[in-house]
């Protein structure tokens, strides 16, 4: 908080201090923390236009617009904290409807007392991410609730992006015998997050896969290929969203147990939890649905690309007017992968 004496204002103690309910009152104390805390991290040349909005350059093509809300509990987790997460969440959001992510808005909810070192790290996260993805975050606003009215920090974030010349995907796309895509082991995010709540510890540390994907589809787009479909599989995991694709399309997925990618301390810990790796939120992943005859060069593309390295074909689009998921397991049986029922893992993103 900062004090007013003989016209001189203390900088803010982000070490030491908290937030007030006067960071949050239009007044002298909210303009200093603006000024030295999310200016000092977010800082670029369209914040400190200073104004209600910021004013962009005009771009050529059709606008995509995707908005996000990050409440994850905990805030810091193995890989990750809120503030990269919103960033990379809002920027996939984007990014999967084929559309190169420009700029990000951001709303902060805090809760009183919250400790300004920690806020400080979250935001400094959400800038190197901003920085890493080259889409800024150009305008934002803070809010103060009360203590006990909130928990600690809720971040809401905004992307717009502009539609690349001659792409569209939709989740209405997919046709029988398109090739179903994983850009990596499934289960990571949301098995780093209930393994930090329930005080697990494995052998090899398990960590959120929360990323940026547009590099890695403006690889997978620059192969020309015909590519229907992307998603990234967050809350509901891989189960929900072929579920959402199969509804859209009007078709049905069958997929291969065996061909699922699952790392080996991930799928313990779902054991252990009682959770099922297809059904656990992924924050750096993407699911592909692509025509069969461009299959395996997209593969190879996605394979080529850091964040890629574990893609795999999982599965065939198939004719089914009861537009099931369905998965050979590997026992040779058949069942159904149905819509994620309830809330398995609360506030994981």
């Amino acid at each position: 908080m900062s004090t007013i004496r003989e016209g001189y204002i203390r900088p803010l103690d982000v070490k030491n201090g908290r937030v007030d309910m006067s960071h949050g009152s239009g007044g002298r104390a909210m303009a200093q923390l603006i000024e030295e805390l999310f200016a000092r991290y977010l800082g670029n040349e369209y914040l400190a236009q200073g104004d209600d909005g910021a004013r962009l350059p005009v771009v050529n093509g059709r606008l995509v617009m995707a908005t996000d809300s990050h409440v994850v509990s905990p805030l810091f987790f193995p890989g990750g904290d809120i503030g990269c997460l919103s960033v990379h969440g809002t920027i996939n959001d984007v990014a999967v409807m084929g559309a190169k992510p420009l700029y990000l808005a951001a709303g902060f909810i805090l809760e009183e007392g919250y400790p300004l070192a920690d806020l400080a790290r979250i935001v400094a996260s959400m800038a190197a991410a901003a920085r890493e993805a080259d889409v800024p975050v150009v305008t934002g606003d803070t809010k103060v609730v009360e203590r006990g009215k909130a928990d600690g920090v809720f971040i809401t974030t905004c992307g717009v992006g502009v539609l690349r010349e001659g792409v569209d995907l939709s989740g209405a796309n997919a046709r029988p015998g398109d090739a179903v895509l994983v850009s990596g082991d499934i289960g990571d995010h949301g098995t780093a997050i209930m393994s930090v709540r329930e005080g697990l510890e494995f052998s090899t540390a398990i960590r959120s896969d929360t990323a940026a994907l547009h590099g890695l589809i403006d690889t997978m787009l620059a192969t020309g290929a015909d590519i229907r479909c992307l998603r990234d599989p967050t809350r509901g995991g891989l189960a929900t969203t072929l579920n959402e694709i199969a509804r859209q399309s009007k078709v049905g997925v069958m997929l291969q147990e065996a061909a699922i990618p699952v790392k080996r301390e991930v799928a313990a810990a779902c054991e252990f939890l009682g959770l099922d790796p297809l059904y656990v939120a992924n924050e750096g992943k993407l699911i592909a649905i692509v025509a069969e005859v461009d299959a395996e060069r997209v593969l190879a593309a996605m394979r080529a690309h850091p964040l890629g390295c574990n893609a795999a074909r999982i599965g065939t689009v198939i004719a089914d007017d009861h537009r099931f998921v369905q998965m050979t397991t590997s026992l040779g049986g058949r069942r159904i992968v149905d819509w994620l029922t309830g809330e398995q893992l609360p506030r994981i993103c």
